[in-house]
């Protein structure tokens, strides 16, 4: 099952064309996957980078824009698991507005320290709750 979640279109995420300009797209997306870490997962990003030291950056991302989105237009975000690894996390993120596709993105994330940078493995409950999460993706 998807993590869903919704952003609504702002001026800060607009060109001059009032379409939402495509790098705009990678923060709305990051958000969303902070968003699963906290209401899903339970390590939200501050417990992650300043309890634990720890993060997952993204070390690979590719994007299919299919339509424009506007502002003031409220776009619906589902998340899913496709994989998880020893050390990383593999999504398909998929963006729409009133059934409309607007993106598709799939992306890779990699749980690292945060001080030397070195991926680490998993620890055992995120790896637990990940693998549920394949299953019913």
């Amino acid at each position: 099952m998807p993590f869903v979640t919704q952003r609504k279109v702002r001026f800060q995420h607009c060109d001059p064309a009032g379409i939402v300009f495509y790098p705009r797209y990678y923060e709305m997306l990051n958000s969303v996957v902070e968003d699963y870490f906290a209401e899903s997962v339970g390590h939200d990003f501050n417990r992650l980078h300043v309890d634990t030291r720890t993060g997952v950056p993204t070390a690979h991302i590719e994007t299919d824009f299919h339509a424009p989105s506007r502002l003031g237009e409220t776009l619906t975000f589902e998340l899913t698991l496709r994989d998880v690894g020893r050390t990383s996390l593999t999504l398909r993120t998929v963006a729409h507005c009133g059934g409309e596709p607007r993106l598709t993105c799939d992306s890779t994330l990699v749980f690292v320290d945060l001080e030397s940078g070195r991926p680490l493995p998993w620890p055992e409950a995120m790896r637990a709750h990940f693998a549920k999460d394949c299953q019913q993706g």
